[in-house]
């Protein structure tokens, strides 16, 4: 029996984010309740973790209360990609600002830390560049990427709330773009598209001219910061950026994957979508300073891991099957 061993709740678990995490907290030894609506998660990415008995799966939606026993809670429950999130915007918006008051009032209710992951969408497109925590955003409060952005600028704020009237125990990410193994091949985003798009020898679809930028963190060294934050003194609230700074356009990105997969696919070009940011990039000194946390995954290092999984996706047929979906 491990001394310091706790019981931890992670909500979105079965996610690309969460099910790394729950991996990585089994790994250190603790217990994992793993919460999910399978909304956009898949059974499938924690199928190898039901046989450990230090596991536990709950299918149930944040948005609803939950009456459990547990030390630490990691809500990362919601959809993360503009494909999914604005499918049902409405239940995004719930998702985002119940699914953190039902965490606040069970943390508060059991005295357990809790962590919000929240976003780099909060900056909107962002007219400081890079962004640091302090920058307080550009965002469109009634555009079609508002059911996200407000969601998550909402439920920081009932997070600082609850510890300035309950002194509770609060952990506070913005994650900027992350990628790695267990990416949805549908979920809209560039990595995971761009991928996809050249295994199968396919055009590689850019919306506008490919010079908007982003950070693009891997999975271990975000799950590293995750971890690193929740273990922290409790006076480290954060919120804290998590993201690599190292920088790339979209077209970059387009054209190492080209590279990396030798596919001849052709670069398109389609019209920009509303609100899209223009730039993308994380000041992570607090994050250095305060957790001692930086990524050290290079871009390549962690494509090339990236299409291997969606390279065995592929002739397994997973991908196949949501891509037809």
């Amino acid at each position: 029996m491990i001394k310091d061993r706790t019981r931890v709740l992670v909500t979105g678990g079965s996610g690309f984010i969460g099910s790394h995490l729950c991996e990585r907290l089994l790994e250190d030894g603790h217990e994992v309740l793993c919460v999910d609506n399978f909304f956009t998660g898949r059974r499938i990415n924690i199928e190898g973790l039901l046989d450990n008995r230090r596991f536990e799966l709950c299918r149930h939606d944040v948005t609803i209360p939950l009456c459990i026993e547990v030390d630490e809670i990691y809500n990362l429950a919601c959809p993360a990609s503009p494909v999914h999130y604005q499918r049902d915007p409405v239940q995004t918006a719930k998702t985002s600002v119940l699914g953190a008051i039902n965490m606040l009032e069970l943390a508060n209710r059991l005295k357990a830390k809790v962590f919000q992951a929240s976003t780099s969408e909060v900056y909107g497109d962002p007219t400081v560049h890079p962004q640091p925590e302090g920058y307080w955003g550009n965002v469109n409060p009634i555009g079609v990427r508002a059911c996200y952005d407000e969601g998550k600028r909402c439920a920081e704020t009932l997070f600082f709330d609850f510890w300035r009237q309950h002194q509770l125990r609060i952990k506070v990410a913005r994650i900027f773009n992350t990628y790695g193994p267990r990416m949805k091949p549908n979920d809209g985003r560039v990595v995971s598209n761009f991928i996809v798009q050249a295994l199968r020898g396919e055009d590689i679809t850019i919306y506008g001219e490919g010079q908007q930028t982003r950070s693009f963190c891997y999975i271990d060294d975000l799950v590293d910061g995750l971890v690193r934050l929740m273990n922290s003194p409790d006076d480290v609230r954060g919120p804290f950026n998590m993201g690599n700074p190292d920088e790339f356009t979209v077209r970059e990105l387009a054209e190492m994957v080209i590279d990396l997969t030798g596919s001849r696919s052709r670069i398109v070009h389609h019209p920009l979508p509303a609100d899209d940011p223009k730039q993308r990039r994380p000041d992570i000194t607090q994050s250095k300073k305060k957790l001692g946390w930086r990524p050290v995954v290079p871009l390549r290092t962690g494509l090339e891991r990236t299409i291997r999984y969606f390279d065995e996706q592929l002739a397994s047929g997973d991908v196949l099957e949501l891509l037809e979906a």
